[in-house]
């Protein structure tokens, strides 16, 4: 997993994307901002901070107030990856926001999807 394009891509570019997929199938764009709080310990405000900043992933991940410790409990298949055997750290936490993302749009229970 070399493409590390990603990294310097802004979070705000990528998180429409994150809300049309959810919305597409039928998901609220609250259940999206859920996940990212979870996940990633963001508050409202903090969520619109990042996005009104352009901060980029590697920005956005790091600092992120609380990554959730159960975070380790996502495992599966995304993009081709077992996002559990990622090695690089930063790219293991974007694959797991993406994880959530298509679980979500997959119509998994929030309960589930947030490992509780």
């Amino acid at each position: 997993m070399q493409n590390t394009k990603i990294f310097t891509t802004a979070f705000a570019s990528v998180y429409p994307h994150y809300i049309q997929k959810a919305e597409k199938k039928g998901r609220a764009k609250s259940e999206v901002h859920e996940i990212i709080h979870w996940l990633t310990g963001y508050d409202e405000q903090g969520l619109q901070e990042q996005l009104d900043q352009r901060n980029d992933f590697k920005t956005f991940f790091k600092q992120a107030p609380r990554m959730n410790p159960n975070a380790a409990l996502i495992k599966g298949v995304i993009c081709g990856y077992r996002v559990e055997e990622i090695e690089d750290e930063l790219m293991r936490k974007i694959r797991y926001l993406d994880k959530l993302i298509d679980e979500l749009a997959k119509g998994k229970k929030m309960e589930k999807i947030l490992r509780e």
